[in-house]
């Protein structure tokens, strides 16, 4: 990872359920991700900033034969995450509690099947622009580890980022958008399961944006 790079965010919230702790403390060490398994999998799935997990977890029940590696930093989620993994009794979740980049950084090229970037913090002030997980620099490295016509999903509530996204992702050549028309991003593709904070939708109406990469 660049040195000038710097995590921006939250790594705790509120205390967490004592079970949680439990499974944080017996269960998220085994669920490290290995880079050396990633051939054994039909594909590998990665969601960069998870959130609760709903959607990682929905995925993988879905789609037992791939490998879904999630990045979250806050704490929290991953004990939700965890919650899932155990009630649903899933085997193919491996989980970074930590900043995606260095991970992303150390990924084979194309070794990826499909990206996703759902809700992210949209930092909405001019200021922190260069916070927002979706720029030149995240898109290279995506980009990178993305096999040739593999999906990478975009998705947010909030005015600000969906512009700043839509914008980014015009400027590149290495990624083709999907949509048809207006309709296809206004509504949640089917495949798609919703999120906590798509059901929130606190900052607006949610926008669904599927690229590919070319």
């Amino acid at each position: 990872m660049i040195e000038t790079e710097k995590f921006f965010g939250r790594r705790k919230g509120k205390k967490l359920k004592p079970h949680r702790v439990e499974l944080i403390e017996t269960l998220l060490p085994t669920l490290k991700p290995d880079l050396a398994e990633l051939p054994n999998w039909k594909e590998v799935w990665l969601e960069v900033g998870f959130g609760g997990g709903e959607h990682l977890a929905a995925q993988a029940e879905a789609h037992p034969d791939i490998l879904m590696i999630g990045c979250e930093p806050f704490i929290n989620g991953t004990g939700k995450l965890l919650s899932q993994i155990e009630a649903k009794n899933l085997n193919n979740i491996r989980i970074l509690g930590d900043d995606a980049r260095p991970f992303i950084d150390q990924l084979p090229d194309a070794s990826l099947g499909r990206a996703f970037v759902l809700f992210a913090d949209p930092w909405p002030k001019n200021r922190h622009a260069d916070r927002r997980f979706i720029g030149p620099a995240n898109l290279d490295r995506l980009a990178r580890v993305l096999k040739k016509e593999a999906q990478l999903r975009l998705a947010s509530d909030h005015p600000v980022l969906q512009n700043w996204t839509c914008m980014q992702m015009s400027k590149r050549s290495d990624f083709k958008w999907l949509a048809n028309s207006s309709a296809d991003w206004m509504v949640r593709p089917a495949d798609w399961p919703p999120t906590r904070y798509e059901m929130k939708a606190l900052h607006g109406i949610p926008v669904f944006l599927s690229y590919v990469r070319v």
